[in-house]
Order: structure tokens, then sequence, then C-alpha cells
């Protein structure tokens, strides 16, 4: 039962890591920080306004 528990924690961590560069935020960063607070990572990501596209500036 144990192994279900950790399993279901890191496809959330996984998920979470999605919706983070989906809405232009560090997905690697995200991974961590749901590894420890799970659920409530994924409400601070649904929450959170999405940050505008950063502009090319090398043209």
């Amino acid at each position: 039962m144990e192994d279900q528990y950790f399993v279901g924690w890191g496809t959330l961590a996984l998920i979470n890591a999605g919706l983070a560069q989906g809405k232009n935020r560090s997905g690697l960063n995200w991974f961590f920080l749901s590894l420890l607070l799970g659920p409530i990572a994924t409400l601070i990501i649904v929450v959170w306004e999405k940050f505008p596209e950063q502009k090319d500036l090398s043209q």
C-alpha cells in the first residue's frame, strides 16, 4: 500500500512540473517543491496567473 502512495505523489509532482511550465515557470523547481508540498503546490500553481512570455532580445 505504501508503494502506491509514493507512486501517486511522484506522479503528482510530474503533473505539477508540466502545469508550471505551461505557466512559464521552472518545471524542475516546481517538481521538487511538489515532492515536499504535494497537493498544496498544485493549488498554488493553478491559482497563480501565467507569467508573461519573455521576449527574445538577441535579434
